[in-house]
């Protein structure tokens, strides 16, 4: 059963009516998620488990019983938004789930300063007599109150790319195409990572390699120029698995970044980097073109013992995130070697020493392994960061993880 508009314009759609929750809380949840109180009242952590000077401490218990989770993102408004094979699963700060929303074969979530809320997944979609499932993203609002969900736009591939408007629909070869990472900027632009077999340079099409740009009308605006979908460098799209923006929640007073640069990772084993910081610049001449960071290959030993730039760092890299505070820390996870990775914005692999410390190194924080401890994951797939927590979507575990950085328990 199809929950969404065949079309990919604008169109209002009810999905359906949930009743209304028995507390009235549910517009933004049962926020309250008092950290230091959770950790110590529930004595769920073994003291063994705190790392000598700095590292990552589980907060427990983790949420269970959640199938596949393949994707976890905190929102704006405060809600924890899960995708597994139930679709889009909505939780409070406390783990308690509020909604599901059914989305097909969903895989990644994001939402935007209005509190509008994308989902990728597929739709199928009758064409010329033949039924195809092709990639889509869900545009939905209300999803985190006790109101009507709306799917108020749904980008559909190819018809979402404005390349494609005077070229054929390629039928198996449009279905071969996936929408693999969302991230949303200040002013609400969307990019959209995209993977497929077509990646000619010389087609008046975009190559499906790609990351396409729209504006806050989901009107597409551009796509990533520059970028090569097809060859191993500092600034390639070689089956990308996520992207990751600069702006996140929360909402800050003092404002957000307004930087248009965005981390993606790379799955493809012929990449050397499996993660790039790509930055938008302006070119007299080409406009709006995208480029490397060739920064973060400064491998500074006296500062770092590993480093983000460092060839084939990653196995498996599947999602990325960037800490919106003033930390700037880079998470990814990976579900070649089951683990979490932590750097700085310079590159450099750990986290800040605390102020008692003589070391002027980043400590090591990075950790995992296959298995189902506090510390192990089995194919960790999502991974986001909220209000000093580390939120890890544990697919293998049927789990979402949780962790502090033990220098920020007060």
């Amino acid at each position: 059963m199809n929950f969404v508009t065949p079309n990919y314009r604008p169109c209002y759609l009810l999905l359906f009516i949930l009743p209304l929750f028995a507390s009235c809380d549910f517009l933004f949840g049962s926020k309250e998620d008092d950290t230091v109180n959770e950790i110590f009242e529930q004595g769920a952590i073994d003291p063994d488990l705190y790392p000598d000077q700095a590292g990552y401490v589980p907060m427990l218990p983790f949420w269970e019983a959640i199938p596949n989770p393949v994707d976890v993102y905190v929102g704006y408004d405060e809600m924890v938004y899960v995708i597994s094979d139930n679709g889009l699963e909505i939780f409070d700060l406390k783990g308690v789930r509020q909604r599901t929303i059914p989305i097909l074969e969903a895989t990644d979530v994001i939402q935007d300063r209005r509190l509008h809320t994308y989902v990728a997944g597929k739709l199928d979609k009758l064409i010329d007599g033949t039924m195809y499932r092709l990639p889509a993203v869900y545009h939905l609002i209300n999803a985190s109150t006790a109101e009507a969900v709306l799917v108020i736009d749904t980008l559909i591939q190819p018809f979402c790319d404005v390349s494609r408007n005077n070229t054929a629909f390629r039928g198996e070869g449009d279905e071969a195409v996936s929408f693999t990472g969302l991230a949303t900027t200040s002013d609400n632009t969307l990019y959209v990572s995209r993977t497929g077999p077509a990646n000619s340079l010389s087609s008046v099409a975009r190559p499906d390699n790609t990351i396409l740009i729209y504006d806050q009308d989901g009107i597409n605006t551009g796509y990533s120029v520059g970028l090569n979908p097809v060859s191993s460098s500092l600034k390639s799209v070689l089956q990308v698995s996520s992207i990751a923006g600069f702006a996140a929640p929360p909402q800050s007073v003092s404002g957000m970044s307004t930087l248009r640069d965005f981390l993606l990772l790379q799955y493809d084993p012929v990449a050397q980097y499996k993660a790039l910081w790509i930055k938008e610049v302006t070119d007299p001449d080409a406009g709006v073109v995208y480029t490397e960071n060739a920064a973060l290959l400064n491998f500074d030993t006296s500062k770092a013992s590993g480093f983000l730039y460092l060839p084939n760092r990653f196995s498996a890299p599947e999602d990325i995130y960037i800490a919106p505070d003033f930390s700037g820390y880079i998470f990814i996870v990976d579900s070649g070697t089951d683990s979490l990775y932590q750097f700085t914005q310079k590159g450099f692999e750990g986290v800040n020493p605390p102020a008692t410390s003589t070391s002027k190194k980043q400590l090591p924080a990075s950790f995992g392994g296959e298995g189902s401890g506090p510390f192990q994951f089995i194919d960790p797939s999502g991974v986001c960061y909220f209000e000093e927590v580390i939120y890890i979507a544990d697919k293998g575990n049927n789990r979402i993880c949780r962790y502090i950085l033990s220098t920020d328990i007060e």
